[in-house]
């Protein structure tokens, strides 16, 4: 991401300002003759900028001018503690350290590379106001419901655009996944224990607009990356600490764009939530997380079906989701290769390995039938008529009333709906009084004792 931003701003000057990309996908001996031209930028990890200084193939002892440490508070994290004196630096040059939290870390860096600092701290507001950014939470009684919730909010198209959803631990990642799986709805997992070039491919998939969601344990991948138009984010787990929330909401609402932000909570979950609802609290001393209550008797007809999903994702399926990526990582190594010619037959095993026990995804559970219940609901919360167990029309809330004038949509749904234009109002609204009307008759079924089916719309 920054070597493509340092292109885009010197596509101009591209021939006085060239930019080296020191990726850790990439042989050291490949990076060389990049260095020996003797590049004006240089971007790369700490180690891999390490391991070239130590095989002196990049000299900054007598070239260097500015140094910028981005992710500061996370640079340590990536086993380069404790950190040494910097020997391949030279006396005098201008450093810059950027961190979005300030630990002991941090600290340490700016003893290191650092003289006399000026600490710049902008004064921004954390997370957007209210009028950008909407942060619901939703009490759930059960875990069932939450898996509940969550089929209704995407079955039911309540929730529009690109969401992410965040999970406390992986193999729950996982288990999320199969979950959505079974109901036909694409998902993505991204998970810490690839490679980065792995994640950064999910994340290329999700930015151009395919429909999926990105679930991520904590700090895998939720820094740094740039996820673009994000609807929604989604913690299905109430986050740890008040600083993970940020990072999480943070994805959604960004510039000028709306977000919704929604977090499930369960019984035991709500003393974290206090203490997040505190740290987050407004100068009025209001919470900035406001209650949205459902009506679970509305997506009651779902329950039976979201249970029978449940039941196919145990936990050996998900041992097997794991594993099935890890070997489609090691099919597609490009260090594996000259193994895999010099010893065919693992090849051929790793190719012809199959799951033993995966979980069985149902076709019937792509559907939701009308008989369910769920186009009344749908309507519902479509047309404003009545919110999902709200009793005031307050903001963001629905009416009580079948009648009421206010018509307030849901607050998951775009504010404003687009106007049917003139030329295309006979094809959303067909007559069907033009129509002639065809009425069919199956009587084959009457050797068997079955009733007679008949299709009264053509």
């Amino acid at each position: 991401q920054v070597v493509l931003s340092l292109r885009r701003l010197a596509a101009f000057c591209a021939r006085h300002v060239r930019v080296a990309d020191l990726c850790a996908h990439t042989e050291l001996s490949a990076q060389k003759p990049v260095l020996m031209e003797r590049p004006e930028v240089v971007v790369g990890t700490p180690g891999r900028v390490l391991a070239h200084l130590e095989a002196r193939s990049l000299v900054l002892r007598h070239s260097l001018e500015l140094l910028v440490l981005d992710e500061a508070d996370l640079l340590l994290s990536f086993a380069l503690s404790p950190p040494r004196p910097p020997s391949h630096l030279p006396k005098i040059y201008q450093a810059l350290l950027v961190s979005a939290t300030f630990n002991p870390d941090v600290e340490a860096l700016k003893e290191l590379v650092l003289h006399n600092p000026v600490i710049v701290q902008p004064q921004e507001p954390r997370l957007p106001g209210s009028a950008q950014l909407q942060q619901w939470v939703v009490r759930c009684d059960t875990e069932e419901d939450k898996f509940l919730l969550l089929c209704a909010l995407l079955k039911l198209a309540l929730l529009r655009g690109r969401a992410l959803l965040f999970v406390g631990a992986l193999p729950r990642c996982y288990r999320l996944k199969l979950f959505l799986e079974q109901f036909g709805i694409a998902a993505c997992a991204l998970n810490s224990e690839l490679p980065a070039r792995s994640r950064c491919h999910v994340i290329t998939q999700f930015n151009p607009g395919t429909r999926g969601k990105g679930k991520d344990p904590e700090y895998s991948v939720s820094r740094g990356i740039d996820f673009q138009n994000v609807a929604a984010v989604i913690n299905f787990d109430v986050p740890p600490t008040v600083e993970s929330y940020i990072h999480r909401v943070g994805r959604t609402a960004r510039a000028d764009n709306p977000g919704t932000a929604l977090t499930f909570v369960l019984p035991e979950e709500r003393d974290r939530l206090a203490q997040i609802e505190d740290r987050l609290a407004g100068e009025n001393g209001g919470s900035m997380l406001q209650p949205y209550k459902f009506c679970m008797e509305e997506i009651e007809g779902l329950r039976y079906r979201c249970r029978d999903a449940m039941r196919s994702v145990t936990k050996q399926a998900v041992k097997e989701a794991r594993l099935r990526e890890i070997k489609e990582e090691l099919l597609n190594s490009e260090k594996l290769k000259t193994y895999f010619e010099d010893n065919p037959r693992d090849l051929h095993v790793l190719r012809h390995d199959k799951p033993l026990h995966p979980a069985i995804v149902k076709p019937h559970l792509r559907n939701v039938p009308d008989y369910l219940g769920t186009s009344r609901a749908r309507r519902r919360l479509r047309g404003g008529g009545a919110g999902w167990g709200h009793k005031t029309p307050k903001q963001g809330e629905g009416c009580k009333g079948r009648g009421c004038p206010r018509k307030a949509l849901h607050p998951l749904l775009p504010r404003s709906v687009p106007a049917v234009p003139p030329s295309l109002r006979s094809i959303a609204k067909p007559n069907l009084k033009k129509h002639k009307r065809l009425r069919l008759s199956h009587t084959g079924a009457g050797r068997r004792g079955g009733p007679t089916v008949s299709a009264g719309q053509p």
